[in-house]
């Protein structure tokens, strides 16, 4: 079966190891086959990857767009040690993407590493504003949450 995928004007895809932009007009393309794909929103690149858990998710996109992901293993590893011991509460999700790549679901793992960087995203926030409780337990942040820009 084919997978539709709707392009607006500009918009950029990574199909395989390659990547397509839009001309200036919407677009609809079938795509057949078996070739990572990923659409210009869930493309993460160095620049974008400022925090832990989006160079995990970098790694695994870099693994899942690979003809060899067991190249990207090392670093990816390394990341996950770091991250783990710095916030222990991301295990469950660490271990939610290792079981993917392990079982070569790489998509499913980068679903779940979108999931981390919502995690962290939280975390981050929570422990900004917990330095600026104020009495009573409330804090200036409580109606500013923020959201990942991965989050679904």
């Amino acid at each position: 079966m084919a997978l539709k995928v709707e392009l607006k004007p500009g918009e950029r895809i990574i199909i395989g190891d390659c990547v397509v932009t839009n001309d200036d007009q919407r677009t609809r393309l079938l795509i057949e086959g078996e070739a990572p794909i990923l659409r210009e929103k869930d493309i993460m690149t160095v620049d974008t990857a400022d925090t832990p858990a989006k160079r995990i998710y970098l790694a695994v996109q870099l693994m899942y767009t690979s003809k060899d992901p067991r190249a990207h293993h090392e670093i990816y590893f390394a990341l996950v040690r770091d991250i783990v011991q710095a916030a222990p509460s991301t295990w469950p999700y660490i271990e939610a993407i290792n079981n993917h790549i392990l079982t070569g679901e790489m998509y499913k793992a980068l679903k779940e590493a979108r999931k981390l960087i919502a995690l962290e995203t939280d975390l981050l926030h929570n422990a900004s504003c917990g330095s600026g409780l104020r009495q009573g337990g409330q804090t200036d942040c409580e109606s500013s949450r923020p959201r990942s820009e991965f989050a679904s």
